[in-house]
């Protein structure tokens, strides 16, 4: 038996006037994933405890089946895994993100523009971080590049730092109210700016009509995690596919396979097809009994408004990602199940994470179940709900 899950990060959604009063889910095209919901079964699952953040940490971490009471530290320290950076059980690590910010005052008179900089390309990234690791006043800290905006800062013996916000929860709010209480935070955010005011990075970007990458946002902290491997709980041996740190990071952690495709992006002109390839590869070729195919691009297109993105990215991953595997698998007659599901919905008109239980498709090549004719949020919530989340793996797993 093959098991493959389908992640579409932040697919659900609410009802959009843009969309006719629908969700994304129910307006793409997704002749595939619907095949598969007439032949499956359909539910809602709680990804995210009523005690934490709705966050992708926190919702992925549930959906590959642990616990977050038990292992959740926050989520910096899942990237820094990914990254490759230990941490000793002194450190904090954070989130370092690269940020447009807009205003030409001072630095609390101005409003977070782009959460991720226009989509920063990881080389461009990599320079300006380079240059801020060099400059910047980091004493007992360290900072390190990661993915496209994405970055990682490691404060050792770290001082009390208080309440930290994503950006992208404010997008295209002031940040005077989100800016981190603690001085030395807040300083290096300050300087960072000063530093990449002029850098030749900006300057071509500038040139080039791209947002630049004004500052250094910082927040996601967390300490140094331990997480059972994920073969130990669930006696299957697993591979993860993924774009971003945090869900590699999750891999490396849980001792799983990560597999790492070229091209990929975090966004809607990801590899979608190299992805697929792999998950294939991983199953049929490399001995894994499972594999985590996460896609992060309905996510981005929420945090952006990007409403027909958002549409296009679900009749994407339908096409080059749900209906590649499948046909690959049908193929090789082996035995499979396979799950579609977000971790958590990005909803368009909020532009950032909710927490509510997220819709979950179930398909058993073994069986031809009396499902529904479409996989939708709506169509979803008559099927019950699983609860605690953790608990889907189990339940994913179970040979009926």
């Amino acid at each position: 038996m093959k098991y493959v899950i389908i992640l579409a990060d932040g697919m659900a959604d609410y009802p959009n006037e843009a969309l006719g009063g629908k969700t994304p889910m129910e307006v793409a095209k997704k002749p595939y994933i619907d095949s598969l919901a007439a032949k499956g079964e359909q539910f809602l699952v709680k990804t995210v405890p009523d005690h934490l953040k709705p966050g992708s940490d926190v919702a992925n971490l549930t959906v590959m089946g642990y616990d977050t009471a038990k292992c959740y530290t926050g989520r910096s320290p899942l990237e820094a895994a990914s990254i490759g950076v230990s941490l000793a059980d002194e450190d904090t690590s954070f989130r370092a993100n690269l940020v447009s910010l807009a205003g030409i005052g001072e630095y609390e008179t101005l409003s977070m523009q782009d959460y991720s900089a226009g989509e920063i390309s990881t080389e461009e990234a990599a320079a300006l971080i380079h240059t801020l690791a060099e400059e910047l006043p980091l004493e007992n800290m360290d900072l390190y590049a990661g993915i496209s905006y994405r970055h990682l800062l490691v404060w050792h013996h770290a001082q009390d730092f208080g309440t930290l916000t994503p950006p992208h929860d404010i997008s295209g709010k002031p940040v005077l109210d989100y800016l981190p209480q603690n001085q030395t935070l807040l300083g290096l955010m300050k300087k960072s700016r000063e530093i990449l005011r002029k850098h030749p990075v900006n300057e071509k970007r500038r040139a080039k009509g791209k947002p630049t990458a004004d500052s250094l946002w910082i927040w996601g902290e967390g300490k140094k995690p331990q997480l059972e491997p994920f073969y130990d709980l669930y006696h299957k041996r697993g591979a993860v596919i993924s774009a971003v740190d945090l869900v590699r990071g999750i891999g490396y952690l849980a001792d799983m396979q990560v597999i790492h495709v070229p091209n990929v992006t975090g966004n809607i002109d990801t590899n979608f097809k190299g992805k697929a390839e792999a998950a294939v590869r991983a199953l049929l070729d490399e001995g894994n009994d499972l594999v985590y195919v996460h896609m992060e691009a309905p996510d981005e297109c929420g945090h952006r408004g990007e409403i027909k993105n958002k549409v296009k990215s679900i009749e994407m991953i339908d096409e080059s990602v749900v209906q590649y595997i499948g046909n690959a698998l049908n193929a090789s007659k082996e035995p499979y199940r396979m799950m579609v599901l977000p971790d958590h919905p990005t909803p368009l008109v909020t532009r950032t994470h909710a927490r509510d239980a997220v819709p979950c498709l179930l398909f058993d090549s073994r069986k031809t179940l009396n499902g529904k004719n479409v996989f939708t949020e709506k169509s979803a919530a008559e099927g019950g709900l699983v609860a605690p989340g953790y608990a889907l793996m189990e339940r994913f797993l179970k040979d009926e």
